[in-house]
């Protein structure tokens, strides 16, 4: 049973996520603790709820199940903002906000630029740019209807200043896989994309938690390459002479992006690192 005291509670919290074999089982179990008593919950006078203690108890359980914490939150942080989550859409990561950097130096010096966030999810991509680029157009595609609640949900309310009358990023039902022949030739000066990247043998080697993400946003077929073999050639005539395109891949990707980039036609192509200095981010440039 739980107890009433919240340090205690804490306490048992983090010792059934250990046991469950969670990595970070001290900061999840606060963030339980969160979700119960509040962000203040350290320094609460008095015990638990009964109604507490029950509602902790159960958030503990599902997570010892490897459920994602950041399903259970409902919401999660992405550069200074915060995403509506949950399932059916892909978990923003912090690995993922170097692609918006790069996007954003890119866009130096333009006035208005027009920008497509493709395989858009949660919106985190096209929200980072709007963000970091307030004079951006954005424009972000989702094919999956569970996805796409939440990018246009996100499109309302995750920035400041923006509502459903009025959303940062237009959200657009689609697949990536046609898209590119309802766009306007050289009308857009960036291109952004984390598509799914994951490869049939990497799927069955991942953490527990990811099992509980949509496949569709993981897997690609082609040894994980078949989303940039598509995008790359495929959204070329939609860039104005000097746009971008830029993706996120994975860790060991770099050199076969660097090279569908680069049979595609793009110049000054290169492979950007994330903090732990691992490839993270290919972008290239039309002629």
């Amino acid at each position: 049973m739980v107890s009433g005291a919240p340090r205690t509670a804490h306490a048992w919290a983090r010792a059934r996520l250990e046991a469950a074999g969670v990595e970070d089982a001290a900061f999840d179990a606060a963030c339980l603790m969160e979700l119960v008593a509040g962000k203040n919950w350290r320094w609460m006078d008095g015990e638990l709820t009964d109604e507490q203690k029950k509602h902790l108890e159960q958030l503990t359980e599902k997570r010892a199940q490897r459920y994602p914490l950041q399903y259970l939150a409902g919401h999660w942080p992405f550069l200074d903002f915060e995403l509506e989550v949950g399932p059916g859409v892909l978990i923003p990561r912090a690995d993922t906000e170097l692609l918006c950097e790069t996007g954003a130096e890119l866009l130096a010096g333009k006035t208005g630029p027009q920008v497509l966030d493709l395989c858009a999810g949660s919106g985190c991509v096209g929200l980072g740019i709007k963000r970091l680029v307030p004079a951006a157009q954005v424009t972000c595609l989702e094919k999956s209807p569970e996805a796409f609640a939440y990018l246009t949900r996100n499109a309302a309310g995750a920035l400041p200043g923006f509502d459903a009358e009025r959303p940062a990023v237009q959200p657009v039902a689609g697949d990536v896989f046609t898209y590119q022949n309802q766009l306007a030739p050289e009308s857009l000066d960036l291109v952004l994309s984390n598509p799914p990247y994951v490869t049939g043998d990497e799927m069955k080697e991942l953490e527990p938690e990811l099992r509980f993400e949509p496949e569709m946003a993981l897997e690609a077929a082609h040894e994980g390459l078949a989303f940039y073999e598509h995008i790359a050639p495929g959204y070329l005539a939609a860039l104005r002479q000097g746009g971008w395109l830029a993706v996120e891949i994975g860790w060991e990707q770099g050199a076969a992006v660097r090279g569908i980039f680069e049979a595609a036609g793009y110049r000054n192509v290169a492979v950007r690192q994330d903090l732990a200095g691992k490839d993270r981010v290919v972008l290239g440039q039309k002629n």
